[in-house]
């Protein structure tokens, strides 16, 4: 067996803290790192006490909404936000976010963050984000990248509602 690199080993837990999610469709992991240490985690399904999908079912799957969508309606906490109120703020800053996923059918699935938890992310002052791609490779993304994309979607909103 072969050893591991660090981003592959933290990616890994990260899949194996995917395993704890109550979402039916796709199960995401998150592991914050700060200096080799893992100071939080988190997987994506409903808030403590809420009742769940492994308990009544699936809305998503009832509506036939398709991968990405539905966020107004699906009770989930997502994986990201979950290991950042998991975490200590001084922990977080300066950190690695790592994100892993996995489908009902036992095959990888890209988790990009979507733009509310990219948000959580900037302002958690974690300064990359490491994603476990479908084909099993990671991906790196500077937060920085976040922060210019979000500025960039808020400037093209304000001239579009200028214009109208």
């Amino acid at each position: 067996m072969d050893r591991p690199d660090k981003t592959m080993y933290f990616l890994e837990i990260a899949l194996s803290v995917a395993a704890r999610s109550t979402c039916l469709r796709r199960k995401f992991g998150a592991v914050i790192v700060k200096d080799n240490t893992i100071v939080g985690t988190g997987y994506n399904g409903n808030a403590r006490g809420v009742i769940n999908c492994t308990e009544v079912g699936c809305i998503k799957n009832l509506m036939k909404s398709p991968k990405g969508s539905a966020y107004d309606y699906c009770p989930a906490v997502h994986a990201e936000e979950n290991a950042i109120i998991n975490s200590n703020r001084a922990d977080r800053i300066g950190s690695t976010l790592y994100i892993a996923g996995i489908t009902d059918e036992g095959k990888y699935t890209m988790a990009l963050p979507c733009q509310r938890c990219q948000r959580k992310i900037i302002n958690s002052q974690i300064k990359e984000v490491v994603i476990l791609k479908d084909d099993g490779a990671p991906m790196k993304i500077s937060v920085n990248d976040y922060i210019k994309q979000d500025s960039e979607w808020y400037t093209n909103l304000i001239e579009k509602a200028k214009t109208s």
